[in-house]
């Protein structure tokens, strides 16, 4: 018996030892493109604008958001994802609709600190991984004669380009971010407001092909 403890602990010094002088594997590097995998880097204002509806999820009920978009600015190694501005409304700019009807804002703007990185594994078929830090939003529900919820967080989501065939929508051609079941947390309002919240949604990720113009016709592209 002593010799197999000895035994045993010999082996895991040894294992010790070959985790210790192993040369960490490099982190993949992320380059956001302008368009496709060989064009220029691209960082610069970028616009995301729902595709299909919005989800929001809680144990009071759920709602439906049909319009959707933000706005902000990445450098092109993906860092600096910065949000300054998002909206999310219902069919003609109404409350947002479902189980519960609320109206939804984003508060504590400008939503800083998010990124954007390249999966060299391409995990669950995606070629990024996207936070946005700091995501915050009022929502005024229409319950018990009305409620003031906070939620905030941090969103995880995936990135995909135009011409993944795993993207959401396969109908759109240009970059794709879905938000799948992330969870943000409650961060003031109503006693009567439930702790978490979960956002489903696909956005149409696009820059401008003219830095300053406001105008979002420019595709994008991330890779390694």
């Amino acid at each position: 018996m002593a010799r197999i403890r000895q035994t045993a602990i010999i082996g895991t010094a040894a294992l010790a030892v070959l985790a210790a002088s192993a040369v960490p594997a490099a982190a993949a590097t992320t380059t956001i493109r302008a368009g496709s995998a060989t064009a220029a880097a691209y960082g610069g204002a970028v616009q995301a604008s729902l595709l299909g509806t919005a989800t929001v999820s809680t144990s009071i009920g759920s709602g439906s958001c049909d319009e959707s978009e933000m706005t902000g600015s990445i450098n092109s190694d993906g860092t600096n994802l910065t949000i300054d501005a998002a909206s999310f409304t219902g069919a003609g700019g109404g409350p947002c609709s479902g189980s519960t009807s609320s109206t939804i804002t984003a508060i504590e703007l400008p939503w800083t600190g998010g990124s954007v990185a390249y999966d060299a594994n391409h995990t669950n078929g995606r070629d990024a991984s996207v936070t946005i830090s700091n995501f915050k939003v009022r929502a005024v529900v229409d319950l018990f004669g009305g409620i003031t919820c906070e939620f905030g967080g941090t969103l995880t989501a995936n990135g995909y380009n135009g011409d993944n065939a795993s993207r959401p929508d396969t109908g759109n051609g240009e970059a794709q971010v879905g938000v799948q079941g992330a969870e943000v947390s409650k961060t003031g309002g109503s006693f009567f407001c439930p702790g978490t919240a979960t956002v489903t949604a696909t956005y149409e990720l696009l820059g401008e092909s003219s830095a300053g113009s406001g105008t979002f016709d420019q595709s994008l592209y991330v890779t390694g």
